[in-house]
């Protein structure tokens, strides 16, 4: 009997025959984005891998849009796949999420709630995503930021309990406080922080502490991570080179930088995931940087390797 992953991952295989003369490989090989939101117009969505030169994407899709996503995925055959997120804090949500993950769903992500990740709502959608066996993609945001964002998903410093409780769990960390946390003196007092990297920091201990935690090389929390200090971060990549992924978790249109407001100077009016890609390639040895862009991230979803 062939299984869910199975079938997606021969079909994905069978769909991807056309990528190959599509794609220029911009970025020295194919691409994997594992952190892009569906949009209000899913089209959007291709534009940007288009425009970015990004070979297939995760769409991180609420489960009362999984019909949108299922049907932009099967327009663009080959150059989606997608996570599931539910509200949590509501009861329905452990039923919501089994249902999309056994219709095709790879992962449960991103959650991003206002609850404590050692709480009893995070514990249950842990518990569940083993049960499951997909990955979970975690929002770690222990300071607000300045456009009003609360706190999601706090007490980062307690985390490593949640590692230690759940081996069973695969964990893929993303936002402000992850990427922060690269540096052992992080004060919580900024998103952003500025400035030198010190060793020691609680994300880059937990990488190699823990075979169960990756991390979401998306947004600017981590563009910022990887232009504060170059130096500091050519080691880590070399370091975690094979547990880090990837990904944009950027809004502008064209994947060209139309449209974005993003107010870091260094991004707006930018494509976060051609900074991002730039970045890391600037930094990274190439066979290191091919695994981020694409073998970690395929790896782990149980996708074909080849295009």
């Amino acid at each position: 009997m062939v299984n869910r992953r199975q079938f997606i991952s021969a079909a994905a295989a069978a769909s991807t025959v056309p990528l190959v003369a599509q794609q220029s490989y911009e970025w020295g090989g194919p691409v994997l984005d594992i952190h892009l939101h569906l949009r209000p117009d899913g089209e959007s969505n291709f534009a940007h891998i288009e425009g970015s030169s990004v070979t297939r994407a995760v769409l991180l899709t609420r489960a009362q849009e999984v019909d949108r996503a299922q049907a932009l995925a099967g327009n663009h055959r080959g150059r989606f796949v997608w996570f599931v997120s539910a509200d949590i804090t509501k009861p329905e949500s452990a039923g919501l999420l089994t249902k999309a993950v056994k219709d095709g769903a790879l992962g449960l992500g991103e959650i991003k709630y206002q609850v404590q990740c050692d709480g009893p709502e995070m514990k249950r959608m842990y518990a569940l995503a083993a049960e499951l066996k997909v990955p979970i993609q975690i929002h770690f945001g222990d300071v607000p930021q300045a456009s009003g964002n609360a706190v999601f998903n706090g007490g980062f410093k307690r985390f490593d309990a949640m590692l230690k409780a759940f081996p069973k769990t695969t964990f893929i960390a993303h936002a402000d406080t992850f990427w922060a946390n690269v540096s052992s003196d992080y004060a919580y007092d900024t998103a952003y922080p500025e400035g030198p990297i010190k060793p020691g920091g609680l994300s880059d201990r937990w990488l190699s502490d823990y075979p169960n935690l990756y991390g979401d090389m998306s947004a600017n929390s981590c563009n910022n991570a990887l232009n504060r200090d170059p130096e500091f971060m050519t080691g880590f990549l070399l370091r975690h080179q094979d547990k880090l992924m990837f990904g944009c978790d950027c809004s502008c249109s064209d994947g060209r930088g139309g449209g974005q407001t993003n107010p870091s100077p260094r991004l707006h009016g930018k494509c976060i995931a051609r900074e991002t890609l730039a970045a890391i390639q600037r930094i990274s040895k190439p066979e290191v940087f091919r695994k981020l862009r694409w073998e970690n991230g395929t790896k782990l979803l149980g996708l074909p390797s080849q295009v």
